[in-house]
């Protein structure tokens, strides 16, 4: 056997020579069947990029589609042949295999068949590896429903890449080698061989998450374990997490109109049993109790925000559960299935009437508290691939309208919205009691200025009226003998006797008059007569 060069299609590839030397070349699966860029081990030429997109893309949603794992992962290619080079490649290293095929209707409303890819057990833990997930947590290789032709597997994947939106980046065009002629050619003359430009991408809807961010086929266990669910246990079709849109984890059932309502009905309650189901965290330290527990949803999806409380202080806020309808029918049947599906699931979505506190008697204030209940959200597929998911295209149970993801997630009449308006309240009300304490204030210091002037006209008023009234009025005589004011004496330090004393006179004071009256008993005339008497020694009198 030797190496040599064969032409196929005009284009050269190296085979390996036959011992008659006919050459045995590699097929290759390019566009037109051409083997362009093929090898011998991956004949199909695809690239690694191709490989990884096609194992990611396997690996999450398990069975599609060339044209599907396209609108995943690369919808900007001009078709699904760059995909399927890649399955291909795969496949001949046994990642990848085609069991069964499904039927579509392309844009031009004729129905395609094309082939649907599954991953092998190999295949299985090169998609792990890709997506950094245990083995044990990627589910099956889902041979079973690519032979039955996987009808449902497909619309989740429809859903998912509905979900994503998956920007579309234009190829770059492959440059032709231009040939002599073409080079001398004239200016004016257009050249044939020149590269095409790239066509514009096209206008996509804002998507959100990673093909990494979803998951399906997801054990939900109301009891047991993942490996081993309890009886009356799900599986949801779809998981998303996506904490960039403030969104936790998003539980996704897809509904081909082959299930009744009061199946899925029945599924909503399995849901609300299984977000209910609460497990003691295994990072809980020995001194907690045994009833610090979380619920296992969280501990599953949002491990980082899990953490163990005991079981009369938190809340159990269930996260929301979306219903995506795939089956094309009328506006009418489609309403009334939704109206349906919303009333026989009342139980689980349905809030509680609390009445709240208020400032003022006169204002009644109350809420509708959600705690323990299902936020189902309702939509159909063909909006989610004209809008995106972040465009008014959910129906939230409860709310009675189209809404964007943000408003169908918010309860406007919830305790969230109470508590913010009565934090709105107590701000009002601090503000009043401050406004009216500085208007007080401010009237205090006001009454104080006007009592202060007042109080300081009224003193200079008494000033002034004082000094006039001593201008105005003449000085008190004087007594003649003593100097002193002539007023009548103090009984408790004069003379008891002073109301004996002569009558005024205008000129000396009653002490002075009784000092100067004539006694009128013999004691009185004795001692005047010794006062009055010259002293011996001094040749005076005694005073």
């Amino acid at each position: 056997m030797c190496w040599g060069w064969a032409w196929v299609g005009g284009v050269g590839f190296r085979g390996a020579l036959g011992p008659r030397g006919r050459e045995r070349t590699s097929r290759a699966a390019g566009a037109g069947g051409s083997g362009m860029g093929g090898t011998t081990r991956r004949p199909y030429g695809s690239t690694a990029k191709t490989r990884q997109m096609v194992l990611a893309a396997l690996g999450v949603v398990k069975v599609a589609t060339a044209e599907q794992i396209r609108q995943l992962m690369c919808p900007g290619t001009a078709s699904a042949q760059t995909v399927r080079n890649g399955c291909l490649d795969l496949a001949r290293e046994g990642l990848v295999e085609s069991l069964g095929s499904a039927s579509r209707i392309n844009a031009n409303g004729n129905q395609v068949t094309e082939k649907l890819w599954n991953l092998t057990g190999p295949g299985l833990e090169a998609a792990a590896t890709l997506l950094d997930r245990p083995t044990k947590e990627m589910g099956g290789t889902a041979r079973g429903a690519a032979r039955a032709g996987a009808k449902h597997a497909v619309k989740v994947t429809d859903t998912i890449a509905a979900f994503l939106q998956t920007s579309p980046e234009p190829t770059r065009p492959v440059l032709r080698k231009r040939s002599q002629a073409a080079t001398t050619a004239p200016a004016s003359v257009p050249s044939h061989d020149a590269t095409p430009a790239a066509p514009a991408p096209q206008q996509r809807p804002v998507g959100m998450g990673r093909i990494a961010s979803w998951a399906t086929e997801v054990v939900l266990p109301v009891a047991g374990t993942q490996t081993t669910p309890a009886k009356g246990s799900l599986r949801a079709d779809a998981v998303l997490t996506a904490p960039e849109h403030r969104l936790p984890v998003l539980f996704v059932e897809v509904d081909n109109g082959t299930e009744n309502p009061v199946t899925l009905s029945y599924k909503v309650s399995r849901y609300r049993d299984f977000f209910r189901r609460t497990v003691k965290h295994p990072s809980a330290s020995p001194g907690w109790q045994d009833d610090a527990r979380v619920p296992l949803w969280q501990l599953m999806f949002d491990p980082l925000k899990a953490k163990p409380r005991s079981r009369g202080y938190w809340r159990q806020d269930h996260p929301p559960l979306a219903i995506v309808f795939t089956k094309k029918v009328g506006a009418t049947a489609m309403n009334n299935r939704i109206d349906h599906v919303v009333r026989l699931t009342r139980l689980h979505w349905e809030g509680h009437y609390r009445s709240g506190h208020s400032y003022s008697p006169s204002e009644d204030d109350s809420f509708t508290d959600y705690q323990d209940t299902v936020p189902l959200l309702l939509t159909t597929l063909d909006r989610l691939q004209q809008h995106g998911p972040l465009g008014a295209v959910w129906w939230r149970a409860g709310h009675g309208a189209w809404e964007t993801l943000a408003d169908a997630l918010a309860n406007p009449d919830g305790k969230a919205a109470y508590e913010h308006r009565e934090a709105v309240r107590r701000e009002e009300e601090r503000q009043q009691r401050e406004r009216e304490q500085r208007e007080y204030e401010e009237q205090w210091e006001r009454e104080e200025r006007e009592a202060k002037a007042r109080r300081d006209r009224q003193r200079a008023q008494r000033a002034a009226e004082e000094e006039a009234r001593k201008s105005a009025v003449e000085p008190d005589p004087t007594c003649q003998q003593c100097g002193g004011p002539l007023k009548k004496a103090n009984t408790a330090t004069d003379d008891p006797q002073e109301d004996l004393a002569p009558p005024p006179d205008g000129l000396r004071c009653a002490a002075c008059r009784i000092q100067l009256a004539e006694p009128t008993t013999r004691i009185g005339r004795f001692i005047r007569r010794v006062i009055d008497r010259p002293s011996s020694d001094s040749g005076r009198w005694y005073v």
